[in-house]
């Protein structure tokens, strides 16, 4: 009776402990409390992305980042609005568990479904480093992947390349982007950038706020 007590104990402790590690930092919000008009395609809570299934740490489809950067995209879907157009998240926080994923799909060389789409042009042992880190800016809470919507159509912008595609393509000035799409990429660069957020040259969408609140911590609670 004594050893199921100690048992049951200690399973009580141990997930105790584990709701402590999973909690919501206070500094911490999800945008759509703060602006119900920014939408939400959080790619990582499902199959559509280049691993091609749910991914570690994601229990909610939400934006969830440190309350500066949230304010900050707030801002920036004010001036999106002033515009016809209209903020769409795909990732915004991202816990370390998550990133861990993707280093373990990029080492398991049998699953390759998703290359036509994501990665058509490199090997996948090739994504490690210069795509795919072992550590992600986006779990300092304070970096998000976006793009822009036409609000009378409610359709994307053209940008010329899709989201998370590793290639060259998604590089904010290649050269094989037209005209449009250039226009397109640079007017959501610019939103971003008039309310603090740092653009990524090699990826349209990713932007980060300068200064980062937590420049040298990566956060593992998960998204729910």
């Amino acid at each position: 009776m004594k050893k199921l007590l100690s048992i049951c104990l200690a399973q009580l402790l141990f997930s105790a402990f584990a709701s402590a590690q999973d909690a919501l930092p206070e500094d911490f919000v999800a945008v759509g409390e703060l602006d119900t008009r920014i939408e939400k395609e959080i790619r990582y809570f499902g199959s559509n992305n280049f691993v091609g299934a749910k991914v570690d740490g994601y229990y909610a489809p939400k934006c969830i980042l440190h309350r500066d950067a949230a304010k900050a995209l707030v801002r920036v879907q004010q001036a999106a609005q002033a515009s016809g157009l209209t903020l769409k998240v795909f990732d915004c926080y991202r816990p370390q568990r998550a990133v861990d994923h993707f280093v373990r799909w990029v080492e398991d060389e049998t699953d390759i479904k998703t290359k036509a789409e994501y990665y058509p042009n490199l090997a996948k042992d090739k994504l490690l480093g210069g795509y795919i880190a072992a550590q992600s800016g986006h779990s300092r809470g304070a970096t998000v992947d976006l793009t822009l919507v036409d609000r009378a159509n409610g359709k994307e912008l053209d940008m010329g390349s899709p989201f998370d595609m590793f290639d060259t393509l998604s590089n904010t000035d290649d050269p094989r982007i037209n005209e449009v799409q250039r226009k397109n990429r640079y007017l959501l660069r610019d939103l971003m950038l008039a309310e603090g957020f740092a653009p990524y040259p090699l990826e349209w969408w990713h932007f980060s706020l300068k200064p980062q609140p937590y420049p040298n911590t990566y956060f593992d609670f998960v998204v729910r």
